[in-house]
């Protein structure tokens, strides 16, 4: 079975009533790569955003950001 690496940011900020826009400040990161990231747009994950966001936000664990899922290839 196939899996596909899913990334949990937009529940995480509309939880925690943030922006895109404000977490790109809080964590340094470029409001566009976070946009790739959360729209599944970037083919490479960068582990240190995935850190800076984890630290900014709180988060000890990184199945919190991050998940991977089974996908059914017949579909």
């Amino acid at each position: 079975m196939a899996k596909q690496l899913i990334v949990k940011i937009p529940e995480i900020i509309q939880q925690r009533g943030i922006s895109l826009r404000e977490l790109s400040r809080l964590t340094d990161i470029r409001h566009a790569a976070l946009s790739e990231l959360v729209n599944a747009k970037r083919q490479n994950i960068n582990f240190q955003y995935i850190e800076r966001i984890a630290k900014v936000l709180e988060i000890s664990d990184i199945r919190e950001i991050i998940d991977l899922v089974d996908i059914n290839k017949e579909a």
